[in-house]
């Protein structure tokens, strides 16, 4: 197991550092949760898919902020509000899967919208931080991390990247871990105050780096003539008197 190897090597190098694995509803296997408790110092989060004994003790939170969702619009629409998108609330619930070693800390996320409920399961071995506080700052932090990968693939056109030799997908991750530092420092360097400060990697990429040219064909030469003035020109930084 992969994992366990990594695992292994930081626990070489960081005999007493506390770890958490965190990982998607495919990690909640009873193989990855024996190799967390086996390490006194080590935890896990782990998402968890919804099944027949999860999915109805879902079932009542999620009517009340059916409920709540109802009584908040009825609310907006008589002080002439935007009306509420969702409504959601954090619980604990206790389950044991067949497989697992033993019973397991839960946290259901009742998120209530407009089109659709979405109930959101995470096993966890942790006992002190409370749902909301599980919920929001440590299984959402993953989920944010997951999206700025999304974002990065896509405006890299990367996202199809799998080989059967490892290390030509591992030199694809690095490259790709390399241009989320770059993407990353561009952002926080160079457009920390403008409107790209926040921006996803292909609004940067079209705003900054795609400039439009007038090509001149000479006899002799061809001359690329850009742009002096554009919507993007506040966004080019500045060069350091001399």
């Amino acid at each position: 197991m992969l994992l366990k190897r990594v695992l292994q090597r930081r626990r070489a190098a960081w005999p007493d550092t506390h770890l958490i694995l965190r990982g998607d509803r495919h990690f909640a296997n009873p193989e990855r949760i024996t190799l967390a408790l086996a390490d006194g110092h080590t935890d896990f989060i782990f998402g968890l898919a919804g099944n027949r004994v999860l999915s109805p003790l879902a079932t009542p939170f999620l009517n009340t902020n059916r409920q709540r969702q109802a009584v908040r619009g009825e609310n907006a629409r008589r002080l002439d509000q935007p009306l509420p998108t969702r409504t959601r609330s954090d619980h604990e619930l206790e389950y044991a899967a067949g497989t697992w070693p033993q019973a397991f800390r839960v946290i259901l996320k009742a998120d209530v919208m407009d089109f659709e409920d979405n109930p959101r399961f995470v096993v966890t071995s942790l006992d002190l931080p409370s749902p909301e506080c599980l919920s929001r700052d440590l299984d959402s932090a993953r989920s944010q991390d997951e999206n700025v990968i999304k974002m990065l693939k896509n405006a890299l056109a990367s996202d199809r990247t799998s080989d059967h030799r490892f290390l030509a997908n591992h030199l694809r991750l690095f490259f790709a871990c390399g241009a989320d530092v770059l993407h990353h420092a561009l952002r926080t360097n160079l457009l920390v105050h403008t409107e790209l400060a926040q921006a996803q990697p292909a609004t940067v990429m079209l705003k900054r780096f795609k400039i439009a040219v007038r090509v001149l064909q000479d006899k002799d030469r061809v001359k690329l003539q850009r742009p002096s003035n554009g919507p993007a020109k506040t966004l080019r930084p500045r060069r350091p008197p001399s």
